[in-house]
């Protein structure tokens, strides 16, 4: 039981790891920023 939650925590590990790295080589995800004028009515009464 002890070699299969080493195994286990081992994998879980390696596996968090690798997502770490593939995280910072894809970079910057962020959308591109681009300015959007849109008229607004506002109603006084």
């Amino acid at each position: 039981m002890r070699k299969f939650l080493f195994r286990l925590i081992a994998i879980l590990i390696l596996l968090g790891i690798i997502g770490f790295i593939g995280f910072a080589y894809v970079g910057d995800l962020s959308p591109d920023r681009a300015e959007e004028r849109v008229p607004v009515t506002i109603e006084v009464k």
